[in-house]
């Protein structure tokens, strides 16, 4: 991995993040200003703009009309792995997991990631850019933003040995306590490529993980790009046969039709990440 990889990938997310806040502050079908206008606004090529809003477009966020412009999609249909009042345990993934650096810098929060993590636009953040590797392979590039006044003096030599939040509630007295995470399919562009070692427009996962202490308050704002030929989801149902009255499922859970379990007969669910071996 070169210089030039890293820094095409921070650039592209610098980019992605703003077309991202543009679409949160949009409602579905509104347009979204013009490739010259957020050049001009971003100070990047046309080429860097467009692989981004490329991007966007795959996933499913951006929609390009021919002659008219770009739009903000129709809204996803969104559905939680657990109901609210399950039981959920995360064994670790396999592999020797490690880390190398992409980016370490003190940031203002700007109005996207500030909502997420409940600061101003105009406070502080460390934003940490890093890969992940599984055995000395490359499988994730991880971006996290953490408020800096949580983490003062918080080094690089701490993000890339051991675990962080062995980090942050031993040296920073951070208590990590329950997380929010959603995972939805996307395709490495041709940065991301570069840095993972994989084709351009390779399947991948998209996390995105906001993670909060003891108090509620959040502590940490995670969105990561792994590796769609290396890296799989596996859930655990426990399956009941009686529950509380008044528990009754609503909706379903994925991979189960609706109606199989029409009596809210699932009662635990426990998520793990498998590490593939290559093909």
């Amino acid at each position: 991995m070169d210089g030039g990889s890293s820094g095409a990938v921070l650039k592209r997310e610098r980019v992605r993040e703003h077309l991202l806040g543009l679409i949160e502050t949009c409602r579905p079908g509104d347009a979204i200003p013009s490739e010259r206008t957020l050049c001009a606004a971003l100070g990047v090529s046309r080429p860097t703009l467009r692989a981004a809003v490329d991007e966007l477009v795959a996933t499913g966020q951006l929609v390009r009309q021919h002659g008219r412009g770009m739009f903000v999609a129709p809204a996803k249909i969104t559905q939680e792995l657990v109901s609210d009042d399950a039981t959920v345990a995360v064994p670790l993934a396999n592999g020797h997991w490690s880390s190398r650096l992409l980016e370490f810098s003190t940031v203002q929060a700007g109005a996207r990631i500030g909502r997420r993590l409940r600061m101003s636009p105009a406070d502080e953040l460390v934003y940490i850019a890093r890969l992940r590797l599984v055995d000395e392979a490359p499988m994730a590039i991880e971006h996290l933003h953490i408020p800096a006044r949580l983490v003062p003096g918080l080094s690089a030599q701490e993000l890339e040995a051991g675990d962080l939040y062995v980090h942050l509630r031993e040296q920073h007295g951070v208590f990590v306590h329950e997380a929010v995470q959603s995972i939805e399919p996307t395709v490495v562009n041709e940065a991301e490529a570069a840095v993972l070692e994989v084709p351009v427009l390779s399947p991948a996962l998209l996390i995105e993980r906001l993670t909060t202490d003891r108090s509620g308050q959040p502590v940490e704002y995670v969105h990561s790009v792994y590796r769609g030929d290396r890296y799989r989801i596996v859930s655990r149902l426990a399956l009941g046969t009686s529950v509380a009255q008044g528990a009754r499922s609503r909706g379903h859970h994925p991979g189960i039709p609706p109606g199989d379990f029409a009596h809210g007969d699932i009662i635990t669910s426990s998520t793990t990440g498998d590490v593939q071996g290559p093909t």
